[in-house]
């Protein structure tokens, strides 16, 4: 594959973190962009020093995603370079995580986080679900499933480009990779419940590996308590707070195909959960005004802010969703509330939360904030990565 064309940075010292955005770059001459589309490059900066190596991508203001820095030998086989980094990824979660031990559905390969930008790797049982949020890794799928299947032989292996990044990143308007690699929804376990799910549909890569931790947390406050569980999904959260002990659990989707799943593995499970065809908003105003009033509730909605151009609209419903979720919430009870959005921080996400509740004229005290299982790795230079929050909330 080398060598590789060479693209230029406007600015004197490579910038840090694994994004270089279109303003930093000077890769476009008389006869257009300095590569092709996707294509793997070298960095140049401009007093003419190698940086490294990266996708690169015209269409997208993500410029540059870089796969390594400083040796110029790095990519010189680049197969081996992404296996090396697959494998890292992988040894972590089995070796340093012991992930195996309680769950056979995780994230192997977090993006950024893994130093693969754009790629996301999540294993459902015996599927491996490859998402891809860059055109370059995109146009690298066969080498990832190969290597994947080297490292996982017997899985298979289904490859989907993200919908939200479509547009930012150029790709095609039907997704090839949905072409002869469907499979069957299947169980998964995770600390002893089973969910069914199914791999490289519906939501995200088929399963949100990231709240595993969060569910059992929330599950051990269970006990005793009538819960309310709002965008429910497949049961993520319901299934394993009635089999600890919930007095009573209803779980509420717009989701028909999810929420088909959710009923069957609770019967799987031999757990009392009523599930519910509805929207969230519909069902908190109603139980709001009834007699009784649930004493847990958690709010886990779908991404509202795809991007900076959408938060503003997302903060107005993250603030009335939550402002009603409050006050359905038992006078003693508990709110387990989160979002997915990357554009909206920790900070903001809580000062949102914080006038939902002034809204609802309740007083609430803030127990525990809460983010993503240990398989979704953050890099100290790209916070971005910080995408999920949650917080844990007294409802007086």
């Amino acid at each position: 594959m080398p060598p590789y064309e060479q693209v230029h940075l406007a600015v004197e010292r490579m910038p840090p973190g694994p994004w270089v955005y279109a303003r930093l770059t000077d890769d476009y001459g008389p006869e257009g962009p300095a590569a092709r589309d996707g294509s793997i490059v070298e960095v140049i900066d401009r007093a003419g020093r190698f940086c490294g190596h990266a996708l690169y991508n015209s269409t997208s203001d993500i410029r540059l995603r870089m796969l390594s820095r400083g040796r110029r030998s790095d990519l010189d086989r680049p197969r081996q370079h992404i296996q090396r980094l697959i494998a890292a990824a992988l040894r972590l979660r089995r070796r340093v995580l012991g992930l195996d031990n309680v769950t056979d559905a995780y994230r192997i390969v977090h993006a950024e986080g893994d130093d693969l930008s754009g790629l996301i790797v999540d294993k459902l049982g015996d599927a491996l679900v490859c998402q891809y949020h860059s055109l370059g890794f995109w146009e690298l799928r066969e080498m990832v499933g190969s290597i994947l299947q080297e490292l996982l032989p017997g899985h298979a292996v289904l490859h989907r480009f993200a919908r939200t990044a479509r547009g930012a990143e150029g790709f095609p308007e039907s997704d090839p990779g949905r072409d002869g690699d469907e499979v069957e929804p299947r169980y998964i376990h995770e600390f002893g419940v089973r969910f069914l799910v199914h791999p490289g549909a519906s939501h995200k890569t088929g399963w949100f590996c990231d709240q595993r931790d969060n569910r059992r947390k929330v599950a051990d406050l269970a006990r005793g308590r009538d819960v309310l569980d709002l965008c429910c999904h497949a049961g993520g959260f319901s299934i394993p707070a009635a089999i600890a002990g919930a007095h009573s659990v209803r779980a509420v989707d717009l989701d028909e195909e999810p929420l088909a799943r959710a009923d069957q593995a609770a019967r799987e499970n031999n757990a009392n959960v009523e599930v519910r065809h509805a929207d969230a908003f519909d069902v908190l105003r109603e139980v709001a005004g009834g007699n009784r009033r649930p004493g847990l509730v958690i709010l886990d909605p779908h991404k509202l802010a795809k991007g900076t151009r959408d938060l503003e609209a997302a903060k107005i419903k993250y603030r009335d969703l939550n402002s009603l979720g409050i006050a359905a919430t038992a006078p003693g009870g508990l709110l387990a509330t989160f979002s997915c959005s990357g554009a909206l921080d920790l900070p903001g996400f809580a000062g949102l939360i914080f006038q939902a509740a002034r809204r609802a004229e309740r007083d609430v005290r803030l127990l525990e904030t809460m983010g993503a299982s240990h398989d979704h790795p953050q890099r100290p230079d790209f916070g971005r990565s910080r995408y999920l929050k949650g917080l844990l909330l007294a409802v007086d």
